[in-house]
């Protein structure tokens, strides 16, 4: 009996140790991040590095507004960020709820063609998409970085992952919704759709994450500067004489505090949402 306590205890021990070294690991390069936003030039190569800056150049981040419009980048990525977001939720919800719950002809089979366009690589499909976008004028504007994303396969996912939801839903509460005289669009509105929210808080996640850090379409389609969004806006401070470390790490460190506010204050609903989604 001691024997197996100890053991437990041993691979509890274990496991946690593995677990600290690997997070250490991953947030080293963070570290670093905020570090180098905090140094001057000239001690940001120091060996042995200095991880606690001496002194602190908080005027870095003043700086970053000084040499680029930082503002009308974050404004850029915050928008553009927040119509995907919603419009994939809003088409994630509809279709999802369709598919797994309203019967009509080659359900399965649409669905199955539908979710094909997740396994064709972004890179496969940029050339046509952006021709097609040149040839009626809204290649350098913000509307291919809204509307693909919404239905291609960014979307897609989110039709995946409601469906797997709304699968899950007892259908006695759809019956019950028929008994009280709601409509399918009713049922929607009043039983599914708040059931939902763990699962619309995970895709919202997703989505956000996605269109916040996306550098391919933003650099395929922008060549106006005030366009720009963060992701190309940080390469800004890289020219021909050197990169500017210091600005460019305070950059980052503000266009990453977003995302890691977004992530602790939804993650009890991301974490209920995956495992209510049946994703390992």
């Amino acid at each position: 009996m001691n024997n197996n306590i100890l053991f437990k205890g041993l691979r509890v021990i274990a496991a946690y140790g593995l677990l600290s070294l690997v997070s250490f690991l991953v947030i080293i390069p963070f570290l670093w991040m905020v570090s180098t936003s905090l140094k001057e030039p000239a001690k940001i190569f120091l060996f042995p590095p200095q991880w606690i800056p001496d002194p602190i150049a908080w005027d870095n981040f003043v700086k970053v507004f000084d040499r680029q419009p930082f503002h009308q980048y974050f404004f850029n990525s915050l928008y553009i960020a927040m119509l995907v977001t919603t419009g994939t939720c809003l088409l994630a919800a509809l279709a999802g709820y369709a598919f797994a719950r309203i019967d009509f002809p080659f359900r399965n089979v649409i669905f199955l063609v539908l979710l094909s366009s997740m396994m064709i690589p972004t890179e496969v499909t940029s050339i046509p998409l952006f021709i097609g976008m040149s040839n009626i004028g809204l290649a350098n504007t913000h509307f291919p970085l809204i509307v693909p994303p919404i239905l291609g396969a960014g979307g897609m996912f989110g039709v995946f992952l409601l469906r797997q939801f709304f699968i899950t839903v007892p259908q006695d509460l759809v019956e019950a919704s028929k008994i009280d005289g709601c409509t399918p669009l009713g049922t929607f509105l009043r039983i599914m759709l708040p059931l939902a929210t763990p699962a619309l808080a995970t895709l919202s996640i997703f989505t956000f994450l996605q269109s916040w850090n996306d550098f391919f379409d933003p650099l395929i389609y922008l060549s106006t500067k005030e366009l720009y969004t963060l992701p190309l806006a940080l390469s800004l401070f890289t020219d021909q004489s050197g990169t500017e470390w210091n600005l460019m790490m305070a950059a980052s460190v503000m266009a990453t505090a977003p995302l890691l506010i977004v992530f602790f204050l939804a993650q009890k609903r991301f974490i209920e949402g995956v495992a209510l989604t049946g994703m390992k």
